[in-house]
Protein backbone atom coordinates (compact mmCIF):
# COMPACT_ATOMS: atom_id res chain seq x y z
CA UNK A 1 0.00 0.00 0.00
CA UNK A 2 2.75 2.31 0.64
CA UNK A 3 4.46 1.89 -2.87
CA UNK A 4 1.05 2.83 -4.36
CA UNK A 5 0.48 5.72 -2.55
CA UNK A 6 3.73 6.87 -2.94
CA UNK A 7 3.24 6.31 -6.89
CA UNK A 8 0.10 8.16 -7.08
CA UNK A 9 1.99 11.07 -5.09
CA UNK A 10 4.99 10.63 -7.57
CA UNK A 11 2.80 11.20 -10.70
CA UNK A 12 0.48 14.20 -9.22
CA UNK A 13 3.36 15.93 -8.70
CA UNK A 14 4.41 15.42 -12.19
CA UNK A 15 1.53 16.65 -13.70
CA UNK A 16 1.32 19.78 -11.32
CA UNK A 17 4.28 20.39 -11.31
CA UNK A 18 4.94 20.98 -15.14
CA UNK A 19 3.26 23.34 -17.67
CA UNK A 20 0.87 22.15 -19.58
CA UNK A 21 1.31 21.94 -23.58
CA UNK A 22 -0.50 23.46 -25.78
CA UNK A 23 -1.25 24.03 -29.73
CA UNK A 24 -2.40 28.07 -30.89
CA UNK A 25 -3.30 28.79 -34.75
CA UNK A 26 -2.88 31.79 -36.57
CA UNK A 27 -5.74 30.76 -39.26
CA UNK A 28 -4.98 33.08 -42.47
CA UNK A 29 -8.46 32.94 -45.13
CA UNK A 30 -7.15 33.12 -48.70
CA UNK A 31 -8.16 36.93 -48.19
CA UNK A 32 -5.25 37.41 -46.00
CA UNK A 33 -7.68 37.83 -42.75
CA UNK A 34 -6.47 36.58 -40.14
CA UNK A 35 -9.23 34.38 -38.13
CA UNK A 36 -10.22 35.20 -34.23
CA UNK A 37 -12.13 34.02 -31.40
CA UNK A 38 -14.14 36.01 -28.62
CA UNK A 39 -13.90 34.38 -25.20
CA UNK A 40 -16.79 33.60 -23.48
CA UNK A 41 -15.02 33.68 -20.01
CA UNK A 42 -13.60 37.04 -20.41
CA UNK A 43 -15.22 38.82 -23.79
CA UNK A 44 -11.57 39.15 -25.11
CA UNK A 45 -10.39 38.52 -28.55
CA UNK A 46 -8.23 34.88 -28.55
CA UNK A 47 -6.34 32.85 -31.17
CA UNK A 48 -7.97 29.32 -31.62
CA UNK A 49 -5.94 26.65 -29.84
CA UNK A 50 -6.05 24.31 -26.27
CA UNK A 51 -4.04 21.64 -24.87
CA UNK A 52 -2.76 18.73 -26.48
CA UNK A 53 -4.31 15.59 -25.43
CA UNK A 54 -2.75 12.63 -24.23
CA UNK A 55 -0.72 10.88 -26.93
CA UNK A 56 -2.02 13.52 -29.98
CA UNK A 57 0.62 15.39 -32.05
CA UNK A 58 0.63 19.23 -32.41
CA UNK A 59 -0.51 19.16 -35.34
CA UNK A 60 -3.55 17.09 -35.01
CA UNK A 61 -4.35 19.50 -31.64
CA UNK A 62 -3.80 22.39 -34.22
CA UNK A 63 -6.82 20.75 -36.21
CA UNK A 64 -9.14 19.90 -33.99
CA UNK A 65 -9.21 23.11 -31.53
CA UNK A 66 -9.83 25.06 -34.92
CA UNK A 67 -12.68 22.70 -36.09
CA UNK A 68 -14.04 23.08 -32.72
CA UNK A 69 -13.74 26.69 -31.57
CA UNK A 70 -14.26 27.80 -35.83
CA UNK A 71 -15.98 25.32 -37.54
CA UNK A 72 -12.98 26.21 -39.74
CA UNK A 73 -10.66 23.58 -41.47
CA UNK A 74 -6.94 23.41 -41.61
CA UNK A 75 -5.48 23.64 -45.60
CA UNK A 76 -1.75 23.78 -44.60
CA UNK A 77 0.32 24.90 -41.63
CA UNK A 78 2.65 27.13 -43.01
CA UNK A 79 5.20 27.71 -40.81
CA UNK A 80 6.10 27.45 -36.98
CA UNK A 81 6.12 31.01 -35.28
CA UNK A 82 6.97 30.65 -32.04
CA UNK A 83 6.89 28.32 -28.72
CA UNK A 84 6.09 30.63 -25.69
CA UNK A 85 6.14 29.70 -22.47
CA UNK A 86 6.44 32.41 -20.07
CA UNK A 87 4.94 31.67 -16.86
CA UNK A 88 2.84 34.46 -16.89
CA UNK A 89 1.72 33.84 -20.31
CA UNK A 90 -1.77 32.59 -19.27
CA UNK A 91 -3.44 33.50 -15.77
CA UNK A 92 -5.30 30.43 -15.57
CA UNK A 93 -2.01 28.07 -15.72
CA UNK A 94 1.72 27.92 -16.50
CA UNK A 95 1.21 26.44 -20.35
CA UNK A 96 3.56 26.29 -23.07
CA UNK A 97 1.84 27.56 -26.06
CA UNK A 98 3.18 26.24 -29.70
CA UNK A 99 1.95 28.60 -31.85
CA UNK A 100 1.74 27.64 -35.61
CA UNK A 101 0.40 29.62 -39.30
CA UNK A 102 -1.75 28.10 -41.05
CA UNK A 103 -4.12 28.52 -44.25
CA UNK A 104 -7.51 27.75 -43.54
CA UNK A 105 -10.94 27.18 -45.47
CA UNK A 106 -14.56 26.61 -44.48
CA UNK A 107 -17.45 28.65 -42.91
CA UNK A 108 -17.69 29.24 -39.03
CA UNK A 109 -19.52 26.64 -37.25
CA UNK A 110 -18.30 26.73 -33.90
CA UNK A 111 -19.48 23.57 -31.81
CA UNK A 112 -17.54 24.89 -28.24
CA UNK A 113 -20.27 27.65 -27.27
CA UNK A 114 -19.29 26.91 -23.86
CA UNK A 115 -15.93 28.58 -24.48
CA UNK A 116 -16.75 30.95 -27.86
CA UNK A 117 -19.09 33.72 -27.96
CA UNK A 118 -18.02 34.72 -31.57
CA UNK A 119 -15.96 34.37 -34.81
CA UNK A 120 -14.72 36.79 -36.98
CA UNK A 121 -11.82 37.73 -39.54
CA UNK A 122 -9.96 40.66 -39.03
CA UNK A 123 -7.61 42.66 -41.55
CA UNK A 124 -4.39 42.32 -40.18
CA UNK A 125 -4.19 46.14 -40.01
CA UNK A 126 -7.36 46.15 -37.96
CA UNK A 127 -6.39 43.07 -35.73
CA UNK A 128 -8.32 44.49 -32.10
CA UNK A 129 -5.12 44.60 -30.34
CA UNK A 130 -5.83 46.04 -26.68
CA UNK A 131 -8.70 43.66 -26.32
CA UNK A 132 -6.61 40.25 -26.71
CA UNK A 133 -6.31 37.75 -23.87
CA UNK A 134 -3.17 35.83 -22.68
CA UNK A 135 -0.15 36.86 -24.82
CA UNK A 136 -2.09 36.76 -28.15
CA UNK A 137 -0.84 40.34 -28.67
CA UNK A 138 2.58 39.24 -28.78
CA UNK A 139 2.33 36.46 -30.31
CA UNK A 140 0.31 38.04 -33.04
CA UNK A 141 3.54 40.98 -33.29
CA UNK A 142 6.03 38.64 -33.49
CA UNK A 143 3.97 37.35 -36.63
CA UNK A 144 3.29 40.04 -38.45
CA UNK A 145 7.21 40.98 -38.15
CA UNK A 146 8.09 37.45 -39.42
CA UNK A 147 9.52 36.29 -36.19
CA UNK A 148 10.29 32.93 -35.23
CA UNK A 149 10.45 33.15 -31.47
CA UNK A 150 11.36 30.75 -28.41
CA UNK A 151 10.26 32.83 -25.32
Amino acid sequence: MRHLSHFIFTVLGIIFRHPVTGATVIPILSSGEIVLVRRRDTGEWSLPGGIVDWGEQVSVTANRELREETGLELKQIRRLVGVYSARDRDPRLHSISILIEAEVEGEYRFKNNLEVLDVKAFPPEQLPFGYLAHDHEQQLKDFLEGKTILA
